[in-house]
């Protein structure tokens, strides 16, 4: 088998109900990477309907996309508006020292 046989993998298709959602998105937060929140929004997207979201934030599908992709850079006000469109919510809590 070569490399290139292999299929990407897609985490959209296994992000089926709210906990997966949840726990995928905070562990990508959790991560410190400033792109890892945008990607993560995206993925849930696809998994959940992209038209619809669109929909609800009065963002385009092809604007979403390319806010919520690898060379996206979207507004707070984009990420808020598709958290809030997803039923997501942000919890800002002191980071534990260890």
């Amino acid at each position: 088998m070569k490399l290139d046989d292999l299929k990407e993998f897609d985490a959209s298709k296994y992000l089926v109900d709210e906990e997966s959602i949840a726990i995928y998105v905070n562990e990508m937060l959790e991560s410190g990477d400033l792109k890892a929140l945008p990607l993560a929004l995206g993925t849930v997207s696809k998994a959940r309907n992209m038209s619809e979201l669109a929909r609800k934030t009065g963002i385009s599908r092809k604007g979403l996309y390319q806010a919520l992709s690898e060379d996206g850079n979207p507004s707070f006000d984009t990420v808020l508006k598709v958290m809030q469109a997803l039923n997501l919510t942000f919890e800002i809590k002191q980071k534990q020292v260890i």
